[in-house]
Formats: structure tokens, sequence, C-alpha cells
């Protein structure tokens, strides 16, 4: 298991809404990636895997808003939404 602290933060979009991101971690090859943020407008810090996340809009990089469809969203394995 690997822990990163980004510096400096990645900032992210995520179902709570936009977020910094300060520490990954990679528990291996048969987990997702964790990424820990803090939420911009509430200051909570969650921890996110990777298919609940998406790097923001960056003209410079050629990376567009996400789409409608693309937008992250809760997946967890057992069915239920921990985000409500």
């Amino acid at each position: 298991m690997t822990h990163v602290q980004l510096s400096p933060p990645v900032p992210l979009d995520t179902p709570k809404g936009k977020a910094l991101a300060y520490f990954m971690i990679d528990r291996g090859i048969d987990f997702d990636l964790e990424w820990i943020c803090a939420i911009d407008a509430t200051g909570e810090c969650w921890t996110f895997r990777n298919p609940h996340i998406r790097f923001i809009t960056n003209i410079t990089w050629g990376r567009r808003a996400a789409t409608e469809k693309d937008k992250p969203t809760s997946c967890p394995r057992d069915g239920r939404d921990p985000f409500k």
C-alpha cells in the first residue's frame, strides 16, 4: 500500500461538488485508487474511489467540461448511495 501527498493539491469534481485532493492511497492492483479530498463548499474531508471522481476542466490541456453522462456518480459495490 502506498500513500502519496499531492503537492500541489489536485482539483477534482466529485459527487459532493468541487474539491481539492491532498492525498492519494494506492492499495494495489485489485483496488481503485482512493483520493482524500477537501470539499470546496463545506470544508468536509471525504475519500473517493476512482469511479467517483473526474479531473476538472482544463482548457490548456484540452480537457473539456464533463457531459452529464461523464459526471461522477456514486457506485458502491453493495448498491447503496453513501452520499445521501
